[in-house]
């Protein structure tokens, strides 16, 4: 059992399904509290029913207020998991392109404005933003949710070397393919670059609670992907040559 999770109020975003629901399924076989929120109403009341959790269902983007009275006045863990995968490029439509924002990165802000304070008065909390392998390196064919997911990590980053000194913890979770929706739709993109190495979302929640005992910020349930950040950073040039040469296999549909 993870000490820091028994007990806790923890609240889990995009609940319905894939990711979300496992998490909040560990969540509560660790002894937790949980509320589960999702956009659609009937598949999160059937996650809560399955975990015994409380279901607050709607736009995650304002969760925070009813999902704190659900768990008697504090959260403890807040779990910024839903998100959009838009795909398309720099043509990608400016209505595309604001829902990625709205829902990747803003709602992730929105929440923070409301638990802050709070968590500053108590000296604690603990903040876990779901992002992706593509918040680090990127996405072929899928402009919006690379960069979006860009700016979920880069917002996660700065929670973290703003208030780690005041007790608030915040963990990054940036896996690459994991078998949910969200991959089956991403087509034949997904199929080349994230489906021969895609793990099961039950793999996600274990290395959540993994990091959370070792306090890491950036958990990684695929290792290698530390690598390819690694050669990102070091090796631009390189790593951007080599990304170029996937995208052109995928456009010649190999």
């Amino acid at each position: 059992m993870v000490e820091a999770v028994q007990g806790a109020g923890v609240v889990v975003t995009g609940a319905g399904g894939g990711i979300g629901a496992a998490l909040a399924r560990r969540f509560a076989a660790e002894g937790a509290r949980v509320v589960v929120n999702d956009l659609d109403a009937d598949r999160v009341k059937a996650v809560a029913d399955e975990i015994g959790a409380i279901a607050v269902p709607g736009d995650a983007s304002a969760v925070v207020s009813d999902a704190r009275d659900a768990l008697g006045g504090t959260v403890d863990i807040y779990c910024a998991n839903a998100g959009v995968g838009s795909g398309g490029s720099e043509a990608a439509g400016e209505d595309v392109w604001a829902l990625a924002w709205d829902v990747n990165v803003m709602a992730h802000v929105r929440a923070a404005e409301a638990l802050i304070p709070g968590w500053l008065e108590r000296g604690g909390g603990r903040f876990v933003s779901t992002v992706s392998a593509a918040g680090l390196l990127t996405m072929i064919g899928a402009a919006p949710y690379s960069v979006t997911k860009h700016g979920a990590y880069a917002f996660a980053e700065w929670l973290s070397l703003t208030y780690r000194h005041r007790g608030i913890k915040v963990h990054a979770i940036c896996p690459q393919g994991v078998r949910t929706d969200m991959l089956a739709a991403t087509g034949s993109a997904g199929d080349l670059v994230l489906q021969p190495t895609a793990i099961e979302p039950d793999a996600v929640a274990d290395a959540l609670m993994k990091g959370i005992e070792e306090e890491r910020f950036l958990i990684l349930p695929h290792p290698e992907v530390a690598g390819y950040y690694q050669a990102r950073a070091t090796e631009p040039d390189r790593w951007l040559t080599t990304m170029n040469h996937i995208q052109q296999k995928w456009e010649a549909g190999e």
